[in-house]
């Protein structure tokens, strides 16, 4: 039985598991968005999620911690100089995983694990807030008024300067 065995395994032995996951958050942390299996996707979620808490702190330990774990050079910097400034403010969660069906060869659920704040297409926009019926008509009313003004007065200009220019050359 499983009692209290905290985490996947993923079949492979610790080294080949240390490796592969160090490999896949670099990967992640380089190009933003992966694609994998669903388990070893969560399994990567848990491994990279407290990385990027580390990294908030730009500290030489906080650094050194987390090259421990990646073991490339460029992956660190990249964490520390662009993701840690753009999820400073964002208290945990920096990771996406969304579902994209199964694997052809051998039905293997998948999914790509991408970083919240670096996808565009998912990014919340401001919405108008939603009236009811009674102030959408009284809204509308006013605006159609104003539009109808408006429509009036940029015609009156153009009919002026035409009927200008008609009395000159009565004279």
């Amino acid at each position: 039985m499983r009692h209290n065995k905290k985490f996947n395994h993923l079949g492979r032995t610790a080294s080949h598991r240390a490796s592969m996951l160090s490999n896949m958050a670099v990967s992640l942390i380089m190009h933003k968005r992966i694609t994998t299996t669903v388990p070893k996707a969560k399994a990567l979620k848990r491994y990279v999620e407290p990385l990027i808490t580390k990294s908030k702190q730009d500290t030489t330990n906080s650094r050194r911690v987390v090259f421990r774990y990646l073991q490339d050079k460029y992956a660190v910097t990249e964490l520390f100089q662009e993701i840690a400034v753009k999820i400073a403010d964002r208290p945990g969660g920096y990771t996406r995983i969304i579902k994209t069906g199964f694997r052809q060869g051998d039905m293997a659920p998948m999914c790509f694990i991408e970083l919240v704040d670096y996808d565009e297409n998912m990014a919340k926009t401001p919405k108008a807030a939603k009236r009811t019926r009674r102030s959408r008509k009284s809204a509308a009313a006013p605006a159609a008024e104003a539009a109808a003004t408006e429509a009036v007065a940029t015609e009156a200009p153009a009919e002026a300067p035409a009927e200008a220019p008609a009395d000159t050359t009565a004279e």
